[in-house]
């Protein structure tokens, strides 16, 4: 049990990661080259990225899992970096950590993209002569932004932060603003961006249809 749960865990939140970063490459493609979207982006393109994210993700979190869970370990669940601590096997506890300086550079990596595209994102936006076409291209990527900035402040801070401010309560507070609050917004932001949705919802909410 507490296999699978640190298993889905990960899974989750590398997906959840992977599908920020291909998020911000559609904004780049929307705002920088509008035109060719289309092409970029078609329906299979989409599909391929989302499955290669889930793919990436399930791959990701099975080796983690497996190479974490060879250790002597007591069963409980928490985040694997809290798990290593306990490790009594030095080999294993090593590998472990060559492997989350790979994750490491992998996320470093995907967010070395998010910063460049959003940089690129920008210089177009601020190009647009009108200020109402400002504002709407600005207002397509706020929500994206908004959920990457929360998920990866909490994440860093809650691997990097000092122990002497670690507590039970506070690491179980940022990991649920990490791992469930990100991933919970994703629907409701992006969603509400949809007019018929957004008058469906006004309606029920006044009871007049």
């Amino acid at each position: 049990m507490t296999l699978l749960m640190a298993f889905f865990f990960v899974f989750f939140m590398s997906a959840e990661y992977f599908l920020l970063t291909i998020m911000c490459y559609d904004r780049y493609v929307a705002i920088c080259k509008p035109l060719h979207y289309g092409t970029l982006l078609g329906s299979r393109a989409c599909a391929h990225m989302a499955a290669a994210a889930w793919a990436s993700g399930f791959l990701y979190s099975l080796l983690h899992t497996a190479n974490t869970f060879s250790l002597p370990l007591p069963q409980f669940f928490c985040e694997i970096p809290h798990i290593l601590r306990l490790s009594c096997s030095h080999s294993g506890y090593l590998r472990e950590i060559g492997l989350l300086v790979v994750s490491a550079c992998l996320a470093f990596g995907c967010f070395i993209f998010i910063v460049f595209s959003y940089v690129q994102i920008f210089r177009a936006v601020l190009r647009i002569p009108s200020e109402r076409g400002r504002h709407k291209a600005f207002s397509t990527c706020l929500p994206h932004l908004t959920v990457v900035s929360l998920f990866v402040s909490t994440a860093i801070f809650s691997h990097l932060k000092a122990p002497s401010i670690s507590s039970p309560s506070l690491d179980l507070f940022v990991s649920v603003l990490y791992s469930v609050v990100p991933p919970a917004l994703n629907p409701l932001i992006y969603s509400l961006r949809n007019q018929e949705l957004r008058d469906a919802l006004r309606k029920m909410m006044t009871g007049h249809w």
